[in-house]
């Protein structure tokens, strides 16, 4: 396990290192985190010399080798999709009540099913108070449909977890991103050891996720062209589309991403992973396809609720075709190699010069992303 510290040291190497996503896991801990308006702040001094906030930050010290063999029983070995059992095409089944879902409602039925069947008692999603997003506790399934949709910022959703466990439930779901669910198997490892820091996380669905946006700067954006108040829905189409969509109760807007990707914070250029690889099951588009999400099944716990979704008429599953498993694989190989080209060009790979790191892989995985000469830190 990589050493552990303190909030000092998280704002040190995360916060000053404009690495913070502000994705909630030091919200709700303590007071001394806050998450406004999308961006995560300390606002009081600690002196705890290890801290949860650092232990569950996916941005300082994650050891990605150690997850993987708690989580999979297997070293990482950098694969682009990550450990899965299986890749189909899903979309929510005949008796998933209706939604304003995202593609093919795949997230919802899990969840709705997960919470019919006992797996999960409360649920952490994502909400949003006008533009901001923040975090929703649901307890009831038939709750579930109106989080549904995608937010595409930054978001801190895991606050929403800290508080149900804090609350004392013990069966909890999450829907999130890739760099939420590295910090949901963090949790999961309770790395401090203490039995009152357990978060009986039951359920993690994560999404494929390229980049997100930072709330504030999408808000100063759009002020004056779409009132918050009226958006109903974001997204995102596939190329050669090239814009992002809001769906408001005048009609839609159509805003360039040109305009976009500059709000895209720095910090998601340094995140590996593309389809949410420590996650129980994974969830994105289905290119080509509208009105179908790729679904991959990673964990014992998924395969049985796919099978429990498909039994109880709230998933369809069709197989995938090669080609498409194919160019997801390319584009999620692609990102990391991006992606780890700029932590080490900011040392932020491993321990280099004494600096503490963002994230620790071994040699050996590094070499299947890079070439030798550019991995051998």
């Amino acid at each position: 396990m990589p050493q552990l510290f303190g909030s000092k040291e998280l704002v040190d190497d995360v916060h000053k290192r404009d690495l913070c996503i502000g994705c909630g896991a030091c919200v709700e801990l303590c007071p001394y985190f806050k998450n406004y308006r999308g961006k995560t702040s300390q606002l009081f001094a600690c002196s705890l010399s290890q801290g949860r906030c650092f232990a569950y930050c996916p941005k300082a010290e994650a050891d990605l080798d150690e997850l993987s063999r708690r989580m999979w029983n297997t070293s990482y070995d950098a694969r682009p999709l990550g450990v899965y059992r299986a890749i189909v095409a899903a979309r929510s089944g005949e008796a998933m009540p209706k939604g304003r879902f995202q593609a093919g409602g795949t997230v919802s039925a899990l969840m709705v099913c997960a919470m019919q069947r006992g797996l999960v008692d409360v649920a952490a999603l994502t909400g949003r108070n006008g533009l901001i997003p923040e975090p929703r506790l649901v307890t009831r399934w038939q709750d579930v449909p109106a989080a549904a949709g995608s937010q595409f910022m930054a978001s801190p959703t895991l606050a929403g977890v800290n508080l149900a466990a804090r609350q004392g439930y013990k069966k909890i779901g999450v829907v999130g991103t890739p760099c939420q669910m590295l910090a949901v198997a963090q949790m999961r490892t309770n790395p401090l050891a203490k039995e009152e820091h357990h978060v009986p996380v039951t359920l993690a669905i994560g999404l494929f996720c390229n980049w997100s946006l930072d709330t504030r700067q999408l808000n100063a954006l759009l002020s004056g062209r779409v009132a918050a108040g009226t958006i109903r829905g974001m997204d995102i189409p596939p190329p050669p589309a090239n814009v992002l969509i809001l769906e408001t109760d005048k009609g839609s807007e159509e805003i360039s991403l040109s305009e976009i990707k500059p709000l895209i914070p720095h910090t998601c250029f340094t995140c590996l992973d593309l389809t949410s690889e420590f996650a129980d099951l994974s969830v994105g588009m289905f290119e080509g396809r509208p009105g179908w999400n790729t679904l991959v099944v990673r964990s014992e716990t998924a395969a049985r609720l796919v099978a429990d979704a498909q039994a109880d008429g709230l998933l369809t599953t069709e197989p995938m075709p090669a080609e498409t498993v194919a160019h997801l694989t390319a584009a999620a190989a692609a990102k990391k190699e991006r992606s780890l080209r700029i932590l080490l060009q900011r040392d932020l790979v491993n321990t280099v010069n004494g600096q503490r790191a963002a994230v620790r892989i071994p040699r050996e995985a590094m070499a299947r992303i890079l070439p030798p000469r550019d991995s051998n830190r």
